[in-house]
């Protein structure tokens, strides 16, 4: 079994960027490193936090760091875990992927270049 590195990432979906900017900005004390309408992004104490406008997130993703995204999506698999989204790459080689728990929850797998 491959262990995770931790989860570090979270997106929150919104529908209104520019107002929820603010207010992410006055939780985590720090302003965003990555700034652009389709795209907000925090980095604080070790968290990425994410501000995605228009998606089809019903609600906040954590995503799980992994090393090995396939193995860890084989292992969640086959203990009663089914595959969302398959991974694909969001930019400079970062791999994503969805899987739900059996109750719906929505889990978030990531794997950043080696």
């Amino acid at each position: 079994m491959t262990t995770t590195l931790g989860a570090k990432t979270i997106l929150h979906p919104v529908t209104d960027v520019e107002k929820a900017k603010p207010v992410y900005a006055a939780l985590l004390g720090v302003e965003p490193l990555a700034d652009s309408p389709y795209y907000v992004g925090f980095e604080s104490e070790g968290q990425h936090i994410g501000l995605v406008p228009n998606s089809d997130m019903s609600s906040p993703i954590t995503y799980w760091h992994v090393t090995d995204i396939e193995a860890k999506i084989r292992e969640v698999t086959a203990a009663g875990g089914t595959l969302k989204d398959a991974p694909k790459d969001v930019g400079q080689g970062r791999l994503v992927a969805t899987l739900t728990d059996p109750d719906g929850n929505v889990l978030g797998v990531l794997q950043d270049p080696a």
